[in-house]
């Protein structure tokens, strides 16, 4: 079918070209300066094309474009139908996520240190990134034992009246309340950016400075503390990252095809010194044709940054690529000029190596995990790449929800979760919930899995083929249901696995791999909607709070909770705080904040 396609008929503008099968799937993403030129290099003999390419072009039908003004948005376009379909034959980027950052807001008076994904043009300064959340909560445990900031959120610095239990134990002088000196906390606030920058050492020299000098004075009392502090810094650089010689922040790539698939690694350098790894590992790609190495770095850097994540001043690769969109793209979102240069001087390559060594174990590890038969137990043509899986809920018979959550290759894509919110349905009516669900979600932006899998039993499949099939979409992916076995117990967990046309469940073993991936998708989706209950039934709660107060209605504490997001906040916001709320004048918030205050002289 390939061969009929007349490249002929396609522009020779820059843009996009996207390769479609004969379910009319988008199976292959490219972009290119001459959309006709590159697309003619994919019609040449069969002998001169990669394997890869081979085996793509056998399952094309069609082939559509869209044109764009300049090569740098046809980069930025194919990056984003990239991250939408993720075509099987391109390099997706499945943990696309955002990486902690630190940012300290020098723009306030009294800045406090916090932890954010979005690295935003403004006058803060970011740290990071952290690939793990969890590492980067520990580090600010440590700061903020170590330095004397505030720990509170701008709104409740703002709103604050006394000190809290931080000031109480000597880790907050309370800027909030009480009169600091902006000189003496600017001093912390350069300590800590001392600190995670890295320079421990004039750090140290300038504490062990502001030691001696108030042990001069006879402050003791602060000598102990700067002495204590100094301590405690000593000890935690004493587990800080590998020094590099060149004291700078740069991301280093690294591109290496091995036996079992193709892997990259990512080692984040910020400040000279090695800060944290990232890997990815594809198992069906290969980049053994002309050019293919550089083509699919400029994928990946392309997919990994974004307008909203810390672009470092320098990139360091394997190879040398010339792709002037991709300068221009990284350079926009980072505000200045970033170099992408090939790794060149001792430095640059043993972190090159360090990238590859760590890839190269990733992908070994990612290879040598147990591979599943699900395709097998469930009766479908291929192993299930992506599963999508759908929960229905309600709490206490009122707001039913039904939670959707997708895995792909093994790993949750928690920015695609969905929830829909299904008041018209009564709760307990799981099969029309499910009709519901389905008439929603076939007007949603997302592709169809390749396994739709439901909480329930043989009803709920039937309900879902039936729905399907009204809106001529079965066939399209497998459908599969999980529910609760007979033998279930707190010791044993039996689950079943049902199929359409198979009244008894698949002999799928308790504890089996495959069973195991199922219960863990299933298990996602049943927390992911039932936390959504919980939050929306707090917000409730919080409101109903709010409305015992005389003068508060259902409508005034909805745009109070809008507001604040906060009791506390609510009921400690002064008149000129309670104006800035959608729908208060003066006279409605000096209203407000009299009834707040009788109710509190009652019941606080």
């Amino acid at each position: 079918m390939a061969n009929q396609i007349n490249r002929l008929s396609f522009p020779q503008n820059p843009g996009v070209y996207m390769m479609k099968d004969d379910r009319n799937r988008i199976i292959y993403v490219g972009k290119a300066k001459n959309i006709r030129k590159r697309l003619g290099s994919y019609f040449r003999p069969d002998t001169v094309l990669s394997p890869k390419t081979r085996v793509m072009m056998s399952r094309v039908k069609q082939i559509e474009s869209i044109s764009t003004l300049s090569e740098k948005e046809a980069l930025l376009l194919e990056s984003s139908l990239i991250k939408k379909h993720r075509p099987k034959y391109n390099i997706v980027l499945r943990d696309d996520k955002q990486y902690v950052l630190f940012r300290l807001d020098k723009s306030q008076d009294y800045p406090a240190l916090e932890l954010t994904r979005k690295a935003i043009k403004d006058s803060s300064i970011y740290f990071g990134p952290f690939t793990s959340g969890a590492a980067a909560r520990q580090t600010l445990k440590v700061i903020n034992k170590l330095f004397l900031l505030r720990k509170c959120g701008h709104r409740k610095f703002k709103n604050r009246v006394r000190p809290c239990l931080q000031f109480f134990i000597k880790r907050c002088p309370a800027p909030c309340c009480l009169d600091v000196e902006r000189e003496e906390y600017n001093a912390q606030v350069r300590q800590v950016e001392l600190f995670l920058l890295g320079k421990s050492n004039e750090l140290l020299g300038r504490l062990k400075k502001e030691m001696v000098k108030a042990s001069e004075g006879l402050e003791y009392e602060k000598a102990a503390i700067v002495r204590d502090q100094i301590r405690s810094i000593e000890e935690t650089i004493k587990t800080q990252s590998v020094d590099v010689p060149a004291g700078q922040d740069m991301d280093v790539f690294d591109l290496n095809q091995s036996e079992h698939g193709l892997c990259t690694g990512i080692i984040f350098v910020r400040q000279g010194k090695v800060l944290d790894n990232k890997n990815f590992f594809w198992p069906d790609h290969d980049i053994s044709g002309p050019g293919e190495a550089q083509k699919t770095l400029v994928s990946i850097l392309s997919q990994f940054y974004g307008p909203d994540k810390y672009v470092p001043e320098k990139i360091v690769l394997p190879v040398r690529i010339h792709d002037e969109s991709i300068f221009q793209v990284l350079s926009e979102y980072r505000g200045a000029k970033v170099k992408i240069v090939r790794a060149r001087g001792e430095s640059m390559k043993s972190l090159l190596r360090m990238a590859r060594q760590n890839s190269l174990n990733f992908s070994s590890r990612s290879a040598m995990a147990p591979q599943l038969n699900l395709a097998g137990f469930l009766h479908l043509k291929k192993e299930p790449v992506r599963i999508e899986c759908v929960d229905v809920s309600h709490q206490s018979g009122q707001n039913t929800r039904a939670g959707s959550v997708i895995f792909e290759q093994g790993q949750p894509l928690k920015h695609l979760y969905r929830l829909y919110s299904l008041p018209e349905i009564q709760p307990g009516d799981d099969y029309q919930a499910m009709r519901r669900f389905i008439s929603r979600r076939k007007n949603s932006d997302l592709d169809w899995p390749d396994l739709l899998l439901l909480d329930g039993g043989l009803g709920q499949i039937n309900t879902v083929l039936k729905t399907l099939d009204e809106f001529a979409l079965n066939g399209l992916f497998g459908v599969a249901a999980i529910s609760k076995g007979p033998t279930r117990s707190k010791s044993q967990l039996h689950d079943q696995v049902y199929i359409p046309g198979r009244k008894n469940p698949v002999s799928m073993k308790p504890g089996s791999p495959e069973m195991l991936y199922l219960q863990k998708i299933r298990d996602e989706a049943h927390r992911f909607v039932i936390h959504s209950l919980r939050r929306a039934a707090g917000k409730t709660m919080r409101q109903g709070n709010l409305e015992s107060i005389p003068g508060i209605g259902t409508k005034r504490a909805r745009a109070l909770w809008e507001h604040f997001r906060d009791l506390d906040l609510i009921l400690n916001a002064g008149i000129d705080e309670l104006t800035k709320v959608a729908g208060f004048g003066p006279k409605t918030a000096l209203k407000i904040a009299r009834s707040i205050k009788d109710w509190k002289s009652q019941n606080i």
